[in-house]
């Protein structure tokens, strides 16, 4: 640990998180403006983060139903397809023609056996390998297709239908990479009867004109709901103080929430104790199109399990991170994809569940009209004034103090860290594992 004065003429003393090249850039206490503006730490951060030293968020499996499916993805920048090939088994092959460098699927989702390239015709099985070459007397006797095929993400690996990717070798396996995150994430999946979650297609796509971080920042931020969303919360208030996230706007801290720190920079705030019992969550949802007429119908349909039924319509009360790319928001899963040192795309995809009367699936989907298309524009609004704001060089310091020297952390029993929902120790922490991934530190 060094200690040094920040170049902001603050307090002296505030010491690095740990020794080299980017120890002068990330504090205990703030991280400078640069690795948000400069392209030459986003080019960096495309080979080191994005999959080159750690795992990264590709798809779920019930993207590619069936045998010969395919789903266009990225990893960074990479472009890569996800091919279930008729085994059943799933690849990340990157769709680049090993001839001229060509993408050689133009499609968003499908079932394939091959590719062909539309700029040769160079023709791959959805396995990778190269079948098929006009003309290959062309290229000599030496010509060898057996080591011209689609390269293969090194390592496809799949936690209960979410499968992520990495490009290191020596990562760790992907479920100590997960960690403590594990149970929240099963938590989420639990919800649904038989632990079946189906991904629908993308529902929202927003692009935003900013640094891919300032997504991440904000995920686990329990401090600007107060004043970002505040028409959302006046709105709810107007339906009585309990209404969904309401609670953000009274002290939060005094409240029942809490942020964990989860390890190799996942994050999660938990709403859940804010609630009180089954049919909770939806008694205190906001208002919706329908509402009323729908739950009429399923209070008299299902009496038994009405509570039960309507809770699984909206959100499971948790905002899950995990690093450096999947946001697991309400019934959404939001992935994060970044275009440019200033530019970022947010992907919401709709989630239904099996084993429920097909009106709960209904009303699953209904929620992409509230907080994605509610609250997200709010923040999204915000990560362009902030990218705005970053342009002056003169101010070098983004500040993510708050917290610190408080007594609010405690370690838990699996060693994550449980704090207060305004802390901003969710970004200290996935600035660690930011600075073990960019130093070439083990993931």
């Amino acid at each position: 640990m060094t200690s040094q004065k920040s170049a902001d003429g603050g307090s002296p003393g505030t010491a690095a998180l740990a020794r080299g090249q980017w120890s002068d850039r990330v504090l205990d206490d703030r991280v400078h403006r640069s690795l948000y503006t400069d392209p030459a730490v986003f080019a960096e951060e495309l080979v080191k983060v994005f999959g080159g030293r750690s795992w990264v968020y590709l798809a779920h499996e019930s993207q590619l139903p069936e045998p010969d499916s395919y789903l266009s993805v990225t990893m960074g920048l990479r472009p890569l397809i996800l091919t279930r090939d008729r085994d059943g088994v799933i690849r990340g092959i990157f769709n680049r023609c090993a001839h001229r460098g060509a993408t050689v699927c133009r499609d968003e989702s499908g079932t394939a056996r091959s590719f062909q390239c539309p700029y040769h015709g160079w023709t791959f099985r959805n396995t990778g390998e190269l079948v098929g070459v006009p003309w290959p007397a062309g290229y000599g006797p030496g010509f060898d297709r057996s080591r011209l095929g689609l390269r293969q993400v090194n390592r496809i690996a799949a936690h209960r239908g979410f499968i992520f990717g990495t490009l290191n070798d020596d990562a760790m396996p992907l479920e100590e990479w997960l960690g403590p995150a594990l149970e929240w994430l099963d938590y989420w999946i639990d919800r649904a009867p038989d632990s079946e979650v189906l991904v629908r297609s993308a529902a929202f796509q927003m692009g935003y004109r900013g640094n891919w971080k300032l997504a991440y920042d904000n995920a686990g931020d329990g401090y600007h709901p107060a004043f970002s969303h505040r028409s959302l919360l006046e709105m709810a208030a107007r339906m009585g103080d309990a209404k969904d996230m309401s609670y953000f706007g009274k002290t939060p801290d005094e409240g029942p929430m809490k942020l964990y720190a989860l390890g190799h920079g996942h994050s999660v705030i938990d709403q859940r104790p804010a609630y009180d019992g089954p049919g909770s969550f939806w008694a205190n949802q906001r208002p919706q199109p329908g509402r009323e007429r729908f739950e009429e119908l399923i209070r008299r349909q299902y009496p038994g399990d009405a509570d039960r039924l309507l809770d699984l319509c909206v959100g499971s009360q948790i905002n899950l991170s995990i690093f450096p790319n999947l946001l697991i928001i309400g019934n959404q899963i939001q992935v994060v994809r970044p275009l440019a040192v200033d530019r970022t795309q947010l992907t919401w995809h709709a989630t239904a569940i099996g084993g429920v009367p097909p009106e709960v699936n209904t009303i699953r989907m209904r929620t992409q009209e509230d907080f994605p298309a509610f609250g997200e524009p709010d923040d999204q609004a915000n990560f362009e004034e902030v990218q705005r704001g970053l342009a002056i060089a003169e101010h070098e310091w983004i500040m993510m103090s708050r917290g610190l020297g408080t007594g609010w952390q405690e370690t838990t029993e699996n060693g994550s860290v449980k704090t207060a929902v305004t802390d901003e120790l969710h970004m200290r922490h996935y600035y660690e594992q930011w600075m073990r991934l960019m130093e070439g530190e083990p993931a």
